[in-house]
C-alpha cells in the first residue's frame, strides 16, 4: 500500500514556510467545523486557535478557579479537544514466552531497553526478495509501557479464547477464501487496501496511529488519520440505529460519567471485523483526561458470539506537541495501485497457463 505518504508528509513537510502550516491548520479546523454544522448544531462563534492555547471565548476550555478540575469547553463539558496520537510498542497480548512472559510490570529500564531494541528491529536490512518496508524513521514513535499488554482484563493479558460457533465460522470463513485467488477480483482484497474504510481499530497502527478530536454542544466528532474517517458521535441519548443498519465504523452513541466521555459502539458492518468479531460486537469506549497532555483511553469488546467473555484495553492517548498535525490521508493517492493489484494477477495466471501449457 501506498499510504507511507501521510508520515512522509509529517516528518517532511516541517521544512515548509510557517504561512503553508498555518494555512493546512486552519482547513483542518474548517473541515471539523463543517462535519459538527452537518451534525444540525451550531459551532460555537470561533475555535480554538491551532497556533496557541484555547480559550473560553473561542470555545475552548473555560477559566476555572479550581486549577485541579479538567479543563472545560465553553459549554461546561469535560474538554477533550486537539490532536492526540495512541501508538505504543507494548503488546496487545502478554507473550507466553521470552523475558515478558508471567510478568504484568517490568521497571522503566527495562521498558526503555524493549523499546530501542524494537526500533533497531525496524532499521535492519530487508530479507532476500524484499525490495524495502518503513524503517523506524516512517514508524509512530511510540513508547514500551511498564504493563507487558494493553489488555488489562483478564488479569492474563490475554484475549480471551474463541467460542466454539466463532471457531466454526472463522474456519469455514478461511476455507472459502482458499477457493479463489489472491486477487480474482477487487473484492478479495481487504477494505483498507481498497480505500474504503479502515475500520475501528482501537490499538493503532504502526504509523498514523493520530486521532482529531472536536466538540460541539451535544456532539463529539473523533477523526481517524488512517482513511481520513470521522466518527460523529451524538450525546443527546438518542437510540441506535435499526440493526439492520450496519456501517464501517459502526453506530456510536456518547454519554459524560463524571468526566469521563463514553461511547457505545454498534451496528458494525460484518466486513469490518476486529480480530474476529461479528457483527454482534458491542463496543464500549471511555475517554478520560488526566493531564493537560494525556487522556486514559479504555475500550471493552464485547462479543458473546465470538468471545467466552467481554475483555478490556487500555493505553494512553498523548497529545501532538512537537508541531506535527493530522495531515489528509490520500489513499493509494487515487487507488492508482489496485490496477498494478490486479493487473499482476492477470499477469501470473497468464504465465502459470503458459507453463502448464510447454509440460
Amino acid at each position: 500500500m501506498a499510504t507511507w505518504s501521510s508520515r512522509r508528509n509529517r516528518r517532511v513537510d516541517r521544512s515548509v514556510s510557517l504561512r503553508a502550516w498555518v494555512e493546512t491548520r486552519r482547513l483542518t479546523a474548517a473541515g471539523a467545523l463543517l462535519l459538527l454544522t452537518a451534525c444540525g448544531t451550531t459551532p460555537p462563534a470561533a475555535t480554538a486557535s491551532a497556533d496557541g492555547p484555547p480559550t473560553a471565548a473561542s470555545g475552548g476550555p473555560a477559566a476555572s478557579a479550581d486549577a485541579s478540575l479538567p479543563a472545560r469547553t465553553a459549554w461546561g463539558d469535560p474538554d477533550l479537544q486537539g490532536q492526540w496520537n495512541n501508538q505504543s510498542s507494548t503488546p496487545l497480548e502478554r507473550p507466553t514466552d521470552g523475558p515478558l512472559a508471567g510478568k504484568e510490570h517490568i521497571t522503566p529500564e527495562e521498558a526503555e531497553r524493549l523499546y530501542q531494541a524494537e526500533r533497531q528491529s525496524f532499521d535492519e536490512a530487508p530479507a532476500a526478495g524484499d525490495p524495502g518496508t518503513y524503517n523506524a524513521f516512517w514508524r509512530d514513535d511510540g513508547k514500551q509501557l511498564t504493563r507487558t499488554s494493553l489488555i488489562v482484563d483478564p488479569p492474563d493479558g490475554r484475549v480471551p479464547p474463541y467460542t466454539p460457533a466463532a471457531l466454526t465460522r472463522l474456519a469455514a470463513e478461511r476455507q472459502a477464501r482458499t477457493q479463489r485467488g489472491r486477487a480474482d477480483s477487487y473484492t478479495d482484497l481487504p477494505a483498507w487496501t481498497r480505500c474504503i474504510s479502515r475500520g475501528w481499530n482501537g490499538i493503532g497502527s504502526w504509523y498514523s496511529s493520530n486521532y482529531q478530536i472536536f466538540q460541539s454542544p451535544g456532539y463529539v466528532v473523533i477523526l481517524q488519520e488512517l482513511i481520513h474517517e470521522p466518527r460523529i458521535i451524538p450525546l443527546d441519548g438518542r437510540p441506535h440505529l435499526a440493526p439492520r443498519a450496519s456501517q464501517w465504523l459502526g453506530d456510536s452513541r456518547g454519554r459524560w460519567d463524571g468526566d469521563t466521555l463514553v461511547v457505545e459502539t454498534t451496528n458494525f458492518d460484518a466486513r469490518a471485523s476486529f480480530r474476529g468479531s461479528s457483527a454482534a460486537m458491542r463496543l464500549i469506549e471511555r475517554y478520560t483526561r488526566t493531564d493537560a497532555n494525556t487522556i486514559d483511553y479504555q475500550f471493552t469488546i464485547d462479543d458473546p458470539e465470538t468471545f467466552t467473555k467481554p475483555w478490556t484495553v487500555s493505553l494512553p492517548m498523548r497529545r501532538m506537541t512537537d508541531g506535527i498535525t493530522v495531515y489528509e490521508y490520500a489513499c493509494h493517492e487515487g487507488n492508482q495501485a489496485m490496477v498494478g493489484i490486479l493487473g499482476g494477477a492477470r499477469a501470473e495466471e497468464r504465465e502459470a497457463a503458459a507453463a502448464a501449457g510447454r509440460r
